[in-house]
């Protein structure tokens, strides 16, 4: 017998995508503790069965969490505007990872296995793990592609490796994130002004851009999505919608 993959209410929204849903809000609210068979069953209106018959158990739920938390990046990533002006589009795409992380600081730990709760990692199994996730690296090809794009201008030395100013830059994103989110920036009344643009700068610098042009790229970047962000009113949680 086929599963009933619909809601018990008769609505369009399969079963899983109901669980996950409903996981994403928890963590949200209530952080990692709150990722219980019953409770996200609870949430949902539906057996506790039916988180094992849908996914095996927890820590496979968890992990569907985490790819739908890139699975809503990479759609950020490619609603953001791909202009002429690839420095500007690297740190818009920064910027949005910030505002997905500001929005859920929880999901955002789970996406990047920063925790070392048992909450969030509940089996030590290569393929669960974040960065072998075939959804992290759809996200993650978009950031790929801009540096492409970079390589290929006129604003950095000649044969830049990609992968690895992918992966620098991945890295100088994200490091800034967690701290922030730790408040390590507290003594800061603009980190992303005061720290994150700087650095940005200072990196493309150091790929051979020109300081006062690499500086409006990103100030560009920090305008456009700062309008971006008003036109669309209060940030939503990603995969909370």
């Amino acid at each position: 017998m086929t599963a009933d993959r619909t809601s018990p209410e008769g609505t369009d929204v399969p079963v899983p995508e109901r669980l996950i849903r409903a996981a994403t809000q928890l963590l949200a609210d209530e952080g990692p503790a709150a990722l219980k068979a019953r409770t996200v069953a609870t949430a949902t209106g539906l057996s506790t069965m039916v988180v094992y018959s849908h996914f095996g158990g927890v820590p496979e739920l968890v992990r569907a969490v985490a790819d739908h938390g890139f699975e809503e990046l990479g759609r950020a990533f490619a609603e953001a505007s791909v202009t002429d002006d690839p420095v500007a589009d690297l740190f818009t795409m920064a910027l949005v990872c910030r505002g997905i992380a500001q929005a859920n600081p929880h999901l955002y730990d789970l996406m990047f296995g920063l925790s070392t709760r048992a909450s969030y990692r509940p089996a030590a199994v290569s393929d669960l793990r974040s960065g072998q996730s075939p959804a992290f690296h759809a996200a993650y090809a978009h950031v790929t592609e801009a540096c492409r794009r970079l390589a290929a201008s006129d604003r950095v030395r000649p044969r830049m490796d990609v992968d690895a100013v992918a992966a620098g830059l991945w890295s100088y994103v994200h490091g800034f994130i967690t701290l922030e989110l730790g408040d390590h920036f507290a003594g800061f009344d603009d980190p992303v002004a005061e720290v994150m643009l700087p650095t940005g700068v200072a990196l493309t610098v150091g790929l051979g851009d020109d300081q006062s042009r690499a500086r409006r790229s990103h100030q560009k970047a920090l305008r456009r999505h700062a309008s971006t962000a008003a036109g669309s009113g209060a940030a939503t949680r990603p995969g909370t919608s």
